[in-house]
């Protein structure tokens, strides 16, 4: 169980740049949907969207299940989310460990690019009280970052080995946020005992963007906007590079190309 406070810290690592958030990251690919619903072996009545941000991860279910239902701890992403909200699809406050909906209410769980800020153990045994049985836990990351073009991806490298790096060095740093590493997803899953089939997926999924939304993704992560606030110095470097790099890249709209690994669990 996350304490109060690690809780807190995350929800409020996300407070101010809702708008940019929304603009630039990625939805939830169509692909993981339908991988969902290849393993439940129907469509999905309804749909738990854990951590789900400004809603770009719940929309992909509208048309495809009957009900979707987005929890999220921060004000405001919820905020940006509710404007979204119609017919099937909805938005609570509430946390992964602790979202006030009913038992095996949801054919499937899903985590879009959020199950890192959560501790595991709790999510997971959220997850398992909310999914009917054969029901289906998803938990989908994209890499960081896109393809686009060697030298800007090299230059948003270096920006996130310095966040990396910053955090090791500043404890004013890592007191702002609690992260459960990625790579510890499936292992998680699998021992959680919670699921009898476990595996790992990976896909690619293709969007469009443009120099200025690659330069903006920079500033949709919560380290970035964090080390801005903390320390500036150490991070400006890293985004004039970013915006150098992004200056070479083609005019107007061109190829994203985002990596995916999805952690799949079925009760």
């Amino acid at each position: 169980m996350p304490t109060a406070e690690e809780a807190r810290l995350n929800a409020d690592r996300f407070r101010g740049f809702a708008d940019i958030y929304d603009d630039v990251r990625p939805r939830l690919p169509v692909y993981a949907a339908k991988v969902i619903a290849r393993y439940l072996g129907h469509a999905p009545g309804t749909v738990v969207d854990l951590g789900c941000g400004t809603g770009l991860s719940t929309l992909v279910w509208k048309g495809r299940c009957d009900t979707v239902i987005g929890v999220e701890p921060s004000e405001d992403m919820l905020a940006q989310a509710r404007s979204r909200e119609s017919a099937g699809v909805g938005f609570r406050q509430g946390y992964s460990h602790d979202t006030g909906l009913p038992n095996g209410c949801a054919d499937a769980v899903v985590c879009s690019q959020s199950f890192h800020w959560m501790e595991p153990e709790s999510t997971l045994r959220e997850a398992g009280r909310l999914l009917k049985p054969g029901g289906v836990f998803a938990a989908v990351d994209y890499d960081w970052p896109p393809l686009c073009g060697w030298e800007a991806e090299l230059a948003y490298q270096e920006l996130r080995r310095q966040l990396k790096r910053a955090e090791e060095e500043l404890p004013a740093l890592r007191a702002t946020f609690r992260r459960w590493e990625k790579e510890g997803h499936l292992a998680n899953i699998r021992g959680s005992g919670r699921f009898r089939f476990v595996r790992e997926v990976v896909f690619l999924n293709r969007e469009t963007g443009s120099a200025e939304r690659y330069r903006q993704l920079a500033m949709s992560e919560g380290g970035v906007q964090s080390l801005l606030k903390l320390d500036p110095d150490r991070i400006l470097p890293c985004l004039q590079r970013i915006e150098q790099a992004a200056e070479k890249l083609p005019a107007g709209e061109f190829p994203l190309d985002f990596c995916y690994r999805m952690r799949i669990g079925i009760k």
